[in-house]
C-alpha cells in the first residue's frame, strides 16, 4: 500500500477510501504510464519465457542437452522468486520510478549479453541478471495502478497492467519462436534488448514521481503465511504453475517427437496456442470477480486432464494440436485468476501478498523447467507429462479442500482489486 491510501472491507466486497491530502489522488489519470508499465511487465515474462521456444537451437549451439539449456528458465525463474518479496523490502521509500527505469534498463543489459553468449556459462550469468529485473518489476508493479488513475479507474488499470503479464503467458513463448525461427535465436534476444532499451525511455518521459511512503516490512510478509486465504493461493499457485512450465518447457520436444509435427510448424502452433490463451484470459476475466474459488479450480482440474490425456491422445497431429489449443485456452486465465485469489485473500495488504504470489509464480516456473528437465533426460517425454498431470491434480485438490465459504476468498464480486 502506497502513500495515504485506506482500506476497508464492506462484507465480502473490496473498497477503498482515499485521502485527498495525498497529491497524486489528485492528479489525472496517466493511461500512458499505465500502458508502458503493462508492456514492460510484458517484455519482462516474455524473456523470462523466451528460451523455452529456442531450447534446441540454444542447445545445439552452447553444446549441451536440452534439458541442461532448460537451466536457462530455471536460473531466471528462481532468481526473480527471490528478488520479488526482496526488492520492495530492500527499497524501503525509494521512488519506483527511478526503480522500474533502472530495472528496465537492467533487463535491456541482459538480455544484450545472452545474444552473444559464447558459452552456457555466460548465459546463466545473463539469465540471473533477468530474473533480478523480473522479480523487481512485477512486484513493484502490482501496486502502481493505485498510483496511477483516479480510484474508479484503478480496477481498469490494473487489468492493463496484469494484462501484460497474461499475454506474455501465453504469446511471449510463441513469439520468441517465430521470431527465433526466422532470424536466429541470437537475434531474438537481441531484439528483446532493443525493445527493453525503448520501454526503459518510454518510462522516463510517462511515469510520474512515485515514492512510498509505507514501504513493506517482514512483518507484513510473513503475517501472509497466517491467512488461510492467501496460504491456499499460494500452494494451488506453486502446484499449477509447477505442473504447467515442466510440461511446457518441452512443448517444442513433445509436438515433434510425441505428435510427430515438422519443426517449422511449432512456431505458428505455439502462437495458436498463445491466441487461444488470449482468449481464455478475457474468459476468466469476465467471471472472475463473481466466481473466484470456481474459476481458478477450473482451471487446475482442467489442466490437469489436458496434460494427462497428452501421452494417451496425443500421438498424431491432429489430436496434438487440438490438446495444444486447449491447453492454451485454459492455461490463459491462470495469471489474473490466481493474482484475483491473493487480492481478495489479503485486501487490506494486498502489495505485500503480490510480492509473496509473485515470489512463488517465478519460483514455480524454475522448479518446473528443473523437474521437466530431469524427467525428460531421465526417463521419457510421456513421463514428463504424466509427472506433470500430477502436480496440476493436486493443484485443483488443493483449490477443492480451500472451500468458498471462507472469509479470505468467496465466490463474491470483487469490485475494487487496489493496489494489484
Amino acid at each position: 500500500m502506497y502513500g495515504n491510501d485506506r482500506y476497508r472491507i464492506e462484507g465480502p466486497t473490496l473498497t477503498t477510501t482515499r485521502d485527498i491530502s495525498n497529491p497524486v489522488a489528485l492528479q489525472s489519470n496517466r493511461w500512458a504510464a499505465v500502458a508502458a508499465v503493462a508492456v514492460g511487465t510484458f517484455l519482462l515474462v516474455t524473456a523470462e519465457q523466451l528460451p523455452i521456444g529456442l531450447l534446441s537451437p540454444v542447445g545445439e549451439a552452447l553444446r549441451v542437452s536440452e534439458g541442461t539449456a532448460g537451466l536457462m528458465v530455471t536460473g531466471a525463474s528462481i532468481v526473480a522468486a527471490v528478488a520479488a518479496p526482496v526488492v520492495p523490502l530492500v527499497i524501503g521509500r525509494l521512488d519506483r520510478r527511478i526503480l522500474l527505469v533502472v530495472l528496465m534498463g537492467l533487463m535491456t543489459a541482459a538480455n544484450a549479453i545472452s545474444a552473444v553468449a559464447p558459452n552456457l556459462p555466460v548465459m546463466l550469468a545473463s539469465r540471473v541478471l533477468v530474473g533480478i529485473a523480473i522479480g523487481g518489476f512485477w512486484a513493484v508493479a502490482a501496486g502502481l495502478a493505485v498510483r496511477l488513475v483516479s480510484e474508479k479507474a484503478v480496477p481498469k488499470a490494473t487489468a492493463v497492467i496484469f494484462g501484460g503479464v497474461g499475454a506474455a503467458n501465453v504469446l511471449g513463448v510463441p513469439l520468441g519462436t517465430a521470431l527465433g525461427g526466422f532470424t536466429g535465436w541470437r537475434l531474438a534476444f537481441g531484439a528483446l534488448s532493443v525493445l527493453a532499451l525503448v520501454v526503459t525511455m518510454i518510462l522516463v518521459a510517462v511515469l510520474p514521481p512515485l515514492v512510498a511512503t509505507q514501504p513493506v516490512g517482514l512483518r507484513q510478509l510473513a503475517g501472509q503465511f497466517r491467512n488461510p486465504g492467501a496460504r491456499a493461493g499460494i500452494l494451488a499457485t506453486l502446484l499449477l504453475v509447477t505442473g504447467h512450465f515442466a510440461a511446457y518447457t518441452f512443448i517444442g520436444p513433445v509436438l515433434q517427437q510425441l505428435s510427430g509435427i515438422g519443426a517449422g510448424f511449432v512456431g505458428p502452433l505455439l502462437l495458436g496456442f498463445g491466441v487461444a490463451g488470449i482468449a481464455g484470459n478475457f474468459l476468466a476475466g469476465a467471471v472472475i470477480g463473481r466466481a473466484v474459488y470456481r474459476t481458478v479450480l477450473g482451471i487446475a482440474a482442467g489442466l490437469a486432464v489436458l496434460v494427462l490425456l497428452y501421452p494417451v491422445l496425443g500421438h498424431t497431429p491432429i489430436g496434438g494440436i487440438v490438446l495444444l489449443i486447449a491447453w492454451g485456452m485454459v492455461y490463459g486465465g491462470a495469471s489474473v485468476s490466481l493474482q484475483t485469489w491473493m487480492i481478495k485473500a489479503a485486501p487490506t495488504a494486498v502489495e505485500a501478498a503480490s510480492a509473496l504470489w509473485v515470489a512463488v509464480f517465478n519460483l514455480a516456473i524454475g522448479l518446473g523447467a528443473l523437474a521437466g528437465g530431469l524427467v525428460v533426460d531421465a526417463f521419457s517425454l510421456p513421463a514428463m507429462l504424466i509427472s506433470a498431470g500430477v502436480l496440476l491434480l493436486l493443484a485443483a485438490i488443493a483449490v477443492w479442500s480451500h472451500r468458498p465459504s471462507s472469509a479470505e476468498v468467496s465466490d463474491s464480486r470483487l469490485t475494487h482489486p487496489q493496489g494489484a
